[in-house]
């Protein structure tokens, strides 16, 4: 059985890439890198945003109410 692609894979890939972009973004252009990545991670941060509170990793907002356990 082969695997298949998840959501959670795509937020990760889709981080990655935009970080990657913003480097090629200041490589390739007269935009200085430090100044490419930084923006390009507000791309980043919007889609771990998406994939924590729009798409979470929950089957259903009840499971939010079950209790953690204490670390032992």
């Amino acid at each position: 059985m082969g695997y298949s692609l998840q959501y959670y894979d795509l937020v990760l890939g889709g981080v990655l890439l935009s970080l990657l972009a913003g480097v090629a973004v200041g490589w390739a252009t007269a935009y200085p890198v430090a100044a490419t990545v930084p923006i390009f991670a507000v791309v980043a941060a919007a889609i771990i945003g998406h994939g924590l509170f729009v798409n979470g990793p929950v089957d259903r907002p009840a499971d939010l109410t079950n209790d953690v356990g204490v670390l032992e």
